[in-house]
């Protein structure tokens, strides 16, 4: 499940199998929420679906949010969290490493991801730890802020990144690609019909998600 935007006001929410392709469920929505994304699981619950594991992105709060359905966490927006943070070509030896990780993750397993992640905190705790004083106020802070979110969100997150993994019975994809593909698709196809009213376009979106 993923959602897509067209300017700040009007997306779509949609909600895919991974195993028929199908598309089960899209809302149109202003904002992505997470009571959202619950309210469409429960409407496919209630349509009789059974909802084996769902794979998304990872809005906070949102991963814990569907009691004992496993989650996967996409792991190309993962690398994306990461990229903003430390940018597509980070300068500092640390981020490099830390790129390099984070590049294994969707090609090794849970067991070699998670001790390439140890390995690399323990080399640079220290530089991790660096703290810088400012002169005004003679109140330190961390010196490297955005490579400690990194690591933090990698931590924080890496319960949720190899569920596929912990559960390769259910064939869990590792990514919304297929969702993020079509979304891509469809944006092309709208760009040739530029100038269209939101009635128009939804119109055509429902029958391009139909078919």
């Amino acid at each position: 499940m993923d959602t897509t935007y067209w300017g700040r006001n009007f997306g779509v929410m949609l909600f895919k199998d991974s195993i028929t392709k199908e598309n089960l469920l899209k809302y149109y929505v202003k904002t992505e929420t997470n009571a959202l994304y619950k309210q469409g699981i429960g409407e496919l619950q209630s349509r009789g679906f059974l909802v084996k594991a769902i794979a998304c992105d990872g809005r906070k709060g949102l991963l814990a949010s569907f009691g004992t359905i496993p989650i996967q966490m996409c792991q190309f927006h993962q690398a994306a969290i990461i990229r903003r943070y430390l940018t597509k070509n980070p300068k500092l030896p640390a981020s490099i490493e830390l790129m390099e990780v984070v590049n294994l993750m969707k090609q090794t397993d849970k067991e070699s991801f998670e001790g390439a992640l140890s390995e690399w905190h323990g080399k640079w705790l220290p530089f991790l730890n660096e703290r810088t004083v400012n002169e005004e106020t003679g109140k330190s802070f961390y010196t490297h802020k955005k490579l400690r979110s990194a690591y933090r969100s990698l931590k924080t997150n890496l319960r949720w990144l190899f569920t596929w993994y912990d559960h390769m019975e259910l064939g869990i994809p590792n990514t919304t690609n297929a969702i993020d593909g079509h979304f891509a698709n469809l944006k092309t196809k709208l760009r040739n019909h530029n100038g269209l009213s939101i009635r128009r376009k939804k119109k055509f979106i429902d029958g391009f998600l139909k078919a």
